[in-house]
C-alpha cells in the first residue's frame, strides 16, 4: 500500500488528509509527525511514497533547508509543500530546486486527492525498475517481456542509448509500450538517482501546455494568480518524458527546440532566462515525416528529437510474445484480484492467438482482466473472454471489406464497429483508419503487381511514406515486378 508521511504540528491538518486520502482507490495510508526531526528519522526507516510538509514547523530552521535534507536521503521522494495562504515564495523557490507541488490553506480535500495521486504516479515511475529480460529473476520489477527478433532489437537499442545522455524518441502504434521503454532507459542512465516526470502532449489542453512545460509568472494571463514552476526547471538533473510529442502545438515546438540546444528557456509572461539540465525522451504514434512534410511539425525539433529511435513493433507482429505476455498478465492480475488459474486450455490461447490486437498490449491487459473479471472456477475458458475477442477474425480478414458473399463494404465495417464499441474500446478513430489503410494500400499494390514507386504515385504520397506504412501495417509483399520503365521495388520486410 502506498504511503503518506505529513510532517504538520497541526493534528486538524492530519486528520483532513487522513480522510481524503482513505477515499482513494486503492486507500493511501497516512503516516503523522510534528516535527522536523520525527520527519527525517521516518523517511529513513518508513521509506513512504510521498511526503506533505508544512512549511512553517516550529523547531525547523527553514523550510527550505529541511527540504534539502529530505533529499538528501531520498532525491526521487515526491515532496508536496504545505503553505499558509499568501506565503508561497518559499514554496515557489522550493519547486525550483525540485519538489513536486504545493496545497495552500485551507486545504481542498480534492486537491490534496489529485496532487497526492499525481506524486504517486511520479514515484512509481521512479522507484519501480524496469528489467531487460536477462538473467532477471525479481518478480517485484516491471520486466519487459517478450523474446521476438523485433524486441531483441529495442532491448539492444535501450542497452545503447540509455548511458549516453542524448535525446530519444520513442515510434510505435498506441498500446505498445512506449512508456515502460522510456522508464526502461531512464532506470539505465547515470540520471536513474535523478527525478523523472512525464507529461501526455495530447492530454493537456493547448492553452494549458506551455504552462505545465516551462511555468509562467504571476499576471501571465488570466488565472495566473501566484508564479508556477514547470516541469522542465522542475526536473533540472533528471528526466523529461514527453508522451504524444506529435501532438505539440507548433507555437511550442519552437520553444522546446532552444531548450534542447541551449537548456535554457523563459516562463510564460517573464523576461527572466532560466537554466537547466533535462534529458528528453518523447514519443509518438504519428508519421513525423509526414507532419513534416505537411509543415504540421517543425524539420528543425525532429532533427533535433530523432537522435537515437526505437521502434516499437505493433503485437501482432512480435509472434509468441503475445502468448508469454497473456501468461504474465493473467498471474498478475489473477493475485491481485484474487483468481487462481490452474488451466489455460489451447482454445483459449488459440482465440488470442489469432486476434489482430489493434490496441497492442493495453488492449491484451484490458482483455485479460475482463476475462478474470467473468471467470468461474480455475480454468480460463473461451466463454470468459470478451465476446468482441471471441466474435472478431484477424484485423487482416476485417480489412478485406469488399461484397463479396453479398456483403457491403458498410455492413461489414459496422459489425467491426459494434464489435469494438461492446469491447468499449479507447482508440476506435485509429483502429478504423488503421482498417481502411490497410485495405487501400493492398488494393493498390495488388493493382501496381507490389511496385511501390507506382503505389505511391497512385496514392499521392512518397514512397518512404508508403514504405513506413507498408511496415507498420504489416503488410508483407510477396513478389514485386517491372512496369514499363520503372524499376521494381524490393519486397517490404516483414
Amino acid at each position: 500500500m502506498p504511503t503518506a508521511l505529513v510532517i504538520d504540528d497541526d493534528r486538524s491538518m492530519f486528520h483532513v488528509i487522513k480522510q481524503s486520502l482513505l477515499k482513494c482507490d486503492p486507500p493511501i495510508e497516512t503516516i503523522s509527525v510534528s516535527t522536523a526531526g520525527e520527519g527525517l528519522e521516518t523517511i529513513r526507516k518508513a521509506r513512504p511514497s510521498v511526503v506533505l510538509l508544512d512549511l512553517m514547523l516550529p523547531e525547523a530552521a527553514s523550510g527550505l533547508e529541511l527540504f534539502a535534507q529530505i533529499k538528501e536521503i531520498d532525491a526521487k521522494l515526491p515532496v508536496i509543500f504545505i503553505t499558509a495562504s499568501g506565503s508561497s515564495d518559499t514554496a515557489i523557490e522550493a519547486m525550483k530546486l525540485g519538489a513536486f507541488d504545493y496545497l495552500q490553506k485551507p486545504l481542498d480535500v480534492l486537491k490534496v486527492r489529485e496532487l497526492v495521486g499525481q506524486a504517486l504516479e511520479v514515484w512509481s515511475f521512479m522507484h519501480e525498475p524496469v528489467s531487460l529480460p536477462v538473467n532477471t529473476t525479481n518478480d517485484e520489477e516491471a520486466t519487459l517481456v517478450g523474446d521476438s527478433a523485433a524486441m531483441l532489437e529495442v532491448y539492444k537499442r535501450i542497452g545503447r542509448v540509455a548511458s549516453q545522455d542524448v535525446t530519444v524518441l520513442i515510434r510505435g502504434a498506441s498500446g505498445t509500450g512506449k512508456e515502460l521503454i522510456a522508464r526502461a532507459i531512464y532506470h539505465h542512465s547515470h540520471r536513474a538517482r535523478k527525478p523523472f516526470l512525464a507529461l501526455n502532449c495530447a492530454a493537456i489542453p493547448e492553452p494549458l501546455l506551455e504552462s505545465e512545460l516551462f511555468g509562467h509568472e504571476k499576471g501571465a494571463f488570466t488565472g495566473a494568480n501566484s508564479r508556477r514552476i514547470g516541469k522542465f526547471e522542475q526536473c533540472s538533473g533528471g528526466t523529461i518524458f514527453l508522451d504524444e510529442i506529435g501532438d505539440m502545438p507548433l507555437a511550442l515546438q519552437a520553444k522546446v527546440l532552444r531548450l534542447l540546444q541551449d537548456q535554457q528557456f523563459e516562463r510564460v509572461g517573464g523576461n527572466e532566462t532560466v537554466r537547466t539540465d533535462v534529458r528528453l525522451i518523447a514519443a509518438t504514434h504519428r508519421d513525423l515525416e509526414e507532419m513534416v512534410a505537411q509543415k504540421e511539425f517543425r524539420a528543425d525539433l525532429f532533427f533535433r528529437i530523432n537522435v537515437a529511435t526505437i521502434d516499437l513493433p505493433p503485437l501482432r507482429e512480435r509472434g509468441d510474445d503475445l502468448l508469454k505476455l497473456a501468461r504474465v498478465f493473467i498471474a498478475q492480475l489473477g493475485a491481485e484480484m484474487g483468481k487462481q488459474i490452474q488451466e489455460i486450455p489451447p482454445q483459449t490461447l488459440d482465440i488470442l492467438r489469432h486476434y489482430s490486437w489493434p490496441g497492442n498490449v493495453r488492449e491484451l491487459q484490458s482483455v485479460i482482466r475482463q476475462a478474470l473479471l467473468q471467470m468461474s472456477g480455475r480454468v480460463l475458458l473461451p466463454r470468459f473472454l470478451p465476446e468482441a475477442v471471441r466474435g472478431a477474425t484477424a484485423i487482416g480478414e476485417h480489412a478485406d471489406l469488399t461484397a463479396e458473399g453479398g456483403n457491403s463494404l458498410g455492413t461489414t465495417l459496422d459489425k467491426f464497429i459494434d464489435e469494438r464499441l461492446r469491447a468499449e474500446t479507447h482508440g476506435l478513430y485509429e483502429e478504423v483508419l488503421e482498417i481502411m489503410e490497410r485495405q487501400l494500400l493492398k488494393r493498390v499494390l495488388a493493382h501496381t503487381h507490389g511496385n511501390q514507386v507506382q503505389a505511391a504515385r497512385t496514392l499521392g504520397i512518397s514512397r518512404n511514406n508508403l514504405r513506413g506504412k507498408i511496415r507498420a501495417l504489416g503488410i508483407v509483399i510477396e513478389q514485386a515486378v517491372n512496369i514499363g520503365d520503372e524499376p521494381a521495388d524490393e519486397p517490404a520486410p516483414e
